[in-house]
C-alpha cells in the first residue's frame, strides 16, 4: 500500500536535489511501485506569514502517515524542519531521515557536504526535553539506492508508529 507522505527539508540550499527526491515516484510504473504519495507543494507557501507558513504544514500533514526528513547541509538549523518533526511526533506520524548530500545539484552537478542529523538534536514538548536520536532510521539517498529502497523505508517507519 502506498503512503501518503509529508517531505521535511531546508527549501533554500537543498530544492535541487529535493526535486529529484520527490519527484522519483514519478517515473515508477504505478503509485503502488513507487510506495508513496507527496503530500505537499512547498513552493506556494515559502513567502508568507510565520502564521501562515505554521497553518499550511499543519494542512499538509493531515493525513499522512509518515514525515521524511531530507537531510542536506543544513536542514538540522531550520526552525520550520524542527517544528515539522514535533508536529510529526505529536500526530503519532513514523519519521524518518534522508541524506541528500551526494545528490548532485541539476544547477550546479556538485554534492553538498553532510549536514547534521536534525534527530540528534533534542526534541521539546510543553512538558519535558528528550533525545530522539536512536529511535528513527536514516538512510542516505545515493549510497543506499533510495531511488529503489525509498517506498520500503516509508513503509518501516509506518509500521514503527503503527500506522
Amino acid at each position: 500500500m502506498a503512503r501518503r507522505v509529508f517531505f521535511s527539508f531546508d527549501y533554500d540550499r537543498d530544492i535541487w536535489r529535493i526535486g529529484q527526491i520527490r519527484n522519483s515516484g514519478l517515473t515508477k510504473p504505478d503509485i503502488e511501485s513507487a510506495g508513496f504519495v507527496d503530500a505537499a507543494s512547498w513552493e506556494a507557501v515559502k513567502r508568507q506569514t510565520d502564521e501562515a507558513i505554521a497553518r499550511w504544514i499543519n494542512t499538509q500533514m493531515d493525513g499522512t502517515s509518515v514525515t521524511v526528513v531530507l537531510i542536506g547541509a543544513e536542514t538540522a538549523q531550520s526552525r520550520w524542519v524542527k517544528y515539522e518533526i514535533e508536529q510529526s511526533i505529536s500526530r503519532g506520524n513514523g519519521l524518518l531521515g534522508i541524506y541528500i548530500h551526494n545528490v548532485k545539484s541539476f544547477l550546479t552537478g556538485q554534492t553538498d557536504y553532510q549536514g547534521r542529523n536534525p534527530f540528534d538534536t533534542l526534541a521539546w514538548s510543553a512538558y519535558s526535553l528528550y533525545s530522539i536520536s536512536n529511535k528513527y532510521r536514516v538512510y542516505d539517498w545515493v549510497l543506499q539506492d533510495g531511488y529503489n529502497n525509498f517506498g520500503s523505508w516509508v513503509e518501516v517507519a509506518a509500521q514503527s508508529e503503527g500506522k
